[in-house]
């Protein structure tokens, strides 16, 4: 049983860790591909992945009707805004920065569960969202930088609400549903809505600008370690342990993107920044602990 747990705490720490490396990839790849051709690029390669997924899985690929509308809501607000909020914000900003604020989202998920399934919000959970709230506005007021890593910052915030959000119109699909055909019909609906737009961009980009390592190397670390590999070890690491202790392990996440951001990028880092982070996290472990 030990072991078991071990094992689960080991896939939840590096999926997270994953996802605070793609912080540090999309600042190398956002040099050359815009925000909104970058997340649509992701989606592509994701799409592929998590089909081959479910063929694997001998997952059934129907969904009842009433079910669309949930999926659509999910494509729009946590892969169309929130991703590209996340690329943009990133762009703008810093990797640590990018995942800092974004780490944050566990707090504001109180919110949105408690209108969105009854939750009731209790003393304990206000407080973790008035720190999460505080701590991103010390980093984002004063962090160095200038007025772009202001905006950055800023936009990072509503990337971290909406994707709480999102996370909370997950907990509406139906526990019978297979969670990669929901994410990956809602990452369908994404690319359908941001294809006008990446496609122009694209069609401006010149062939050999892909032609770097960093950048090819990037895009499939986006689309098949980011989004494939690291849902595969966070679903398997739940499956050991409870989603509360699992939500632990999301504090990797910034770790890994400070970290890197400082040690590949030379970005500094600031005693404003760690004051901020220190906020997130007891923001998030206060909402995300057992009474």
């Amino acid at each position: 049983m030990r072991n078991q747990r071990m094992w689960g705490g080991i896939f939840l720490a590096s999926a997270a860790s994953i996802w605070g490396g793609m912080y540090v990839v999309s600042k190398v790849v956002l040099e050359v591909i815009p925000p909104v051709s970058l997340v649509w690029l992701r989606y592509v390669l994701a799409v592929a992945a998590l089909f081959a997924m479910g063929q694997r899985q001998r997952v059934s690929w129907r969904v009842p009707r009433r079910q669309w509308l949930l999926i659509g809501a999910i494509g729009i607000v946590g892969y169309v805004v929130s991703i590209w909020a996340q690329f943009l914000g990133t762009a703008l900003s810093t990797a640590q920065m990018g995942s800092v604020i974004t780490a944050a989202t566990p707090a504001f998920m109180a919110v949105f569960a408690h209108f969105l399934l009854r939750e009731r919000i209790t003393r304990l959970k206000m407080v973790s969202v008035l720190l999460a709230t505080g701590g991103v506005w010390l980093i984002v007021g004063w962090s160095p930088g200038g007025a772009h890593r202001e905006l950055g910052g800023a936009i990072l915030f509503l990337a971290a609400v909406t994707w709480a959000l999102m996370s909370v119109l997950i907990k509406k699909v139906p526990p019978a549903s297979s969670l990669i055909v929901v994410t990956t019909y809602a990452l369908l609906v994404a690319l359908i809505a941001l294809s006008p737009v990446a496609l122009l961009q694209l069609s401006h980009i010149p062939v050999r600008a892909f032609a770097p390592v960093k950048i090819w190397g990037g895009l499939l670390y986006l689309g098949f370690v980011s989004t494939a590999v690291a849902f595969f070890l966070w679903n398997q690491g739940l499956r050991i342990l409870d989603a509360s202790t699992g939500g632990v392990y999301f504090f990797f996440q910034p770790v890994a993107g400070s970290l890197l951001g400082w040690l590949l990028l030379g970005e500094k880092i600031s005693a404003a920044f760690w004051g901020g982070a220190v906020l997130i996290a007891a923001g998030v472990v206060l909402v995300i602990r057992k009474r």
